[in-house]
């Protein structure tokens, strides 16, 4: 396993990991999104994932044994969010704490008596202000189909840097705090009514759980599903493009077209 696991500080060039050409291409094999990213960038999302692995505290709980390809496969999908931010925008925390499988994460309520309800609550993810970034290792066989709950958790982790996750990250300057509380409350609106219609939307419905989930959610479609959020919500898909400063749809809508599979 890489010796770099528990530094803390930033890496210098001589402590980052090294990757062997196989293992990137093995292991963004199993991304293929990644692909929509221009091929002038896989240099820089290598680059940046190499960073993320020295500088971050990664524990396996339950006595999981980490490997290396896990790590690689993490670092990818975290940092293809910050690909243009840069790695600053998680250096208000350290730690990843992979699970074979779903956990439980203990929960409290207090309900219209006063009286408190504790319980577990199962997860494949959770992000915490200021804390670790818990996920989920599934095999390929469970994994959720249309879920990606890596780039969901970091997602609130950007979500968290001016707060508590409330689906408005800090914004860049130039971007419109009232355009980005316009498009993403009326967005939101519309999917909580499609789904209460049963609308089939393509989109996980975790996503009507609050505005947080719901940017969370649409995160991980604007890298995974990139031309259908801008064929279906184009003024959302424009502020994630923003924000991310990255524009993924055009290169997948060529992907998806007939001879895609040539698109250089």
């Amino acid at each position: 396993m890489f010796h770099w696991l528990r530094r803390a500080l930033a890496p210098a060039d001589a402590d980052l990991p090294e990757v062997t050409p196989d293992t990137w291409a093995r292991i963004e094999a199993r991304l293929p999104f990644l692909d929509y990213l221009n091929p002038a960038d896989r240099p820089a999302l290598r680059a940046l994932a190499r960073q993320f692995i020295a500088s971050r505290q990664f524990h396996g709980a339950h006595d999981m044994v980490l490997h290396d390809d896990q790590l690689v496969e993490i670092a990818l999908q975290a940092c293809l969010p910050i690909l243009r931010l840069g790695l600053d925008w998680y250096d208000d925390w350290v730690g990843v704490v992979l699970y074979p499988g779903d956990f439980l994460v203990p929960r409290h309520s207090v309900d219209d008596a006063g009286v408190v309800h504790e319980y577990s609550e199962p997860l494949i993810g959770e992000a915490w202000a200021g804390g670790p970034v818990l996920l989920s290792w599934q095999p390929d066989d469970h994994a959720a189909d249309g879920v990606n709950v890596v780039i969901h958790e970091f997602a609130h982790k950007l979500d968290m840097r001016n707060g508590d996750a409330d689906g408005l990250p800090p914004l860049h300057e130039g971007m419109s705090v009232a355009r980005w509380a316009s498009v993403w409350s009326h967005a939101y609106r519309r999917f909580c009514a499609d789904i209460e219609a049963g609308v089939e939307t393509g989109i996980d419905e975790y996503a009507a759980e609050s505005p947080a989930e719901f940017f969370a959610v649409m995160s991980e479609c604007f890298f995974e599903i990139p031309d259908l959020i801008q064929d279906v919500w184009p003024d959302l898909y424009a502020q994630l493009a923003l924000f991310y400063r990255q524009d993924p749809a055009p290169r997948a809508r060529a992907l998806h077209a007939p001879g895609g599979d040539a698109v250089p």
